[in-house]
């Protein structure tokens, strides 16, 4: 079921108050530039698909500002990326900058303060993901934003034809099949941003990123394995355990930290799934956890919530979280 904000309503004056707490629950706080408050008009549809949010969002010209002030407390990033369906929009993070016009998409990363804007009335799709879900799938995403991709072609154009097809077939769908679809589409997201030439040149050379990816590979297929360790995945991919704590020397994480990091958000995404049937126990085996009272401290660590609490939130959302966003009529 779809939810709706819109201005129409509104009394000229209460308009940008509005939009400033519609942005703020559908994302995250931002600071808001308006042409002309008073006459400006947006219209901001969204669906859940478990952990992932997709919204359309149409509006007047307007300029948006995250700020320090805006994440400086926040625990959990998450990333939006936004594809643009009429208009250009500008967008500027860490010092760079992207003009994206419809046929692409870009990425915007929470934590970082940033610029978004366009002076034409704008139509937008945007997806907003965890960071922990995104970097599941591709390590350290946050090095692909102010980047443009193809959103017209291969695994971008199929992202993006799901975003249109999505809407039209989301009411007959159960909502573990809309959690299923939300990670189908941060898997062909994480697709169209490996398929680019850029990802392998990103942070170092092709031959050091086609080794970090095979060995990611390897350690996902088999991350249920309680044993999984640097010596058993250096041996499958015929690396010497020393090269490949060199291969993840430059990255944010050693090897351990980021097999830990998977297992985690594997363990996040099976307890959110409605009609998942394991105990909390047999998840935290599958995901190579082999004792239960250390899953659960090191999954309240990562996200400040144990997995009991976590699992009853997620099927059970709060009434502040069903108030987010206003019911369409």
């Amino acid at each position: 079921m779809a939810t709706q904000i819109s201005t129409a309503a509104c009394a000229p004056e209460a308009r940008s108050r509005h939009w400033h707490e519609t942005i703020a629950s559908a994302y995250f706080p931002l600071d808001l530039t308006f042409g002309d408050a008073d006459r400006f008009a947006g219209e901001l549809k969204a669906w859940r698909l478990g952990d992932v949010s997709l919204s359309r969002l149409t509006s007047q010209p307007l300029e948006y500002r995250r700020l320090l002030q805006h994440f400086r407390a926040e625990r959990e990033e998450h990333f939006l990326v936004t594809v643009p369906v009429h208009a250009e929009v500008f967008f500027s993070q860490c010092g760079k900058d992207v003009r994206c016009r419809p046929g692409g998409l870009f990425l915007e990363r929470s934590h970082e303060p940033y610029v978004f804007s366009h002076d034409r009335p704008a139509d937008l799709w945007v997806l907003k993901i965890t960071g922990s879900a995104l970097g599941a799938r591709i390590r350290r995403p946050d090095r692909f934003c102010s980047m443009q991709f193809d959103a017209s072609s291969g695994s971008g154009g199929l992202f993006s034809d799901m975003l249109e097809l999505i809407p039209r077939r989301i009411d007959g769908m159960s909502e573990e099949l809309c959690a299923m679809v939300g990670r189908q589409l941060v898997d062909l997201l994480a697709l169209a941003l490996k398929d680019d030439e850029r990802t392998l040149i990103s942070g170092g050379s092709a031959v050091r990123e086609a080794h970090l990816a095979r060995i990611e590979s390897f350690a996902r297929r088999h991350m249920g394995d309680p044993d999984l360790d640097p010596e058993k995945i250096a041996r499958a991919c015929r690396i010497s355990t020393r090269y490949l704590h060199e291969l993840f020397r430059d990255t944010d994480q050693t090897m351990g930290e980021w097999i830990r990091a998977q297992r985690l958000e594997a363990s996040r995404e099976a307890l959110s799934n409605p009609s998942a049937k394991p105990t909390i126990a047999e998840i935290a085996y599958q995901c190579g956890f082999s004792d239960q009272a250390q899953f659960s401290r090191a999954f309240k660590a990562q996200f400040g919530i144990t997995p009991r609490e976590y699992r009853r939130t997620a099927v059970q959302p709060s009434a502040d979280d069903r108030r987010s966003l206003t019911p369409a009529s």
